[in-house]
């Protein structure tokens, strides 16, 4: 697969997209994630400024999707990659890597310094994909679950 017959389309919450390809493919990531749940986060999300950008073939099947959003920061303005995701059957065709490139050059347009994304401690695969995309491991992003207590 030639990452050049790609179309990167931005996908809304009310648009059949999100449900068809967007969703099944996000919950792929995060399959705790039920479809209500997803449609309540998508919504939401998207109000407070996330964008579900979508690749797909030249037949219409969605082969990846990022969520991002441009936010200013003390550090300065960057655009943050929410999530990051590649159909399993199609990973390795340079698919998030056009994904990836689509994204920094609209982080140039958007008047950012920098594209930033958490990556689980996990999920090594992508920590490859990531370093051999020179970008490096510049911070510790910490937790608390505080449902419990």
């Amino acid at each position: 697969m030639s990452a050049v017959s790609l179309t990167l389309t931005d996908v809304v919450p009310d648009d059949w997209r999100m449900s068809a390809h967007i969703r099944p493919l996000m919950r792929t990531l995060r399959p705790a994630l039920t479809e209500a749940d997803f449609d309540r986060f998508a919504s939401e999300a998207h109000a407070q400024g996330l964008v579900f950008t979508a690749a797909h073939d030249s037949h219409g099947h969605c082969l990846a999707v990022a969520t991002h959003r441009a936010l200013a920061t003390s550090r300065g303005r960057i655009l943050f990659v929410d999530d990051l995701v590649t159909d399993p059957d199609r990973r390795s065709a340079g698919i998030a890597t056009a994904l990836l490139t689509h994204l920094t050059e609209r982080a140039r347009a958007a008047g950012c310094h920098r594209v930033e994304l958490d990556s689980g401690t996990a999920n090594l695969a992508a920590h490859r994909f990531y370093h051999a995309r020179r970008m490096n491991i510049s911070a510790l992003h910490f937790t608390r679950d505080i449902t419990g207590t």
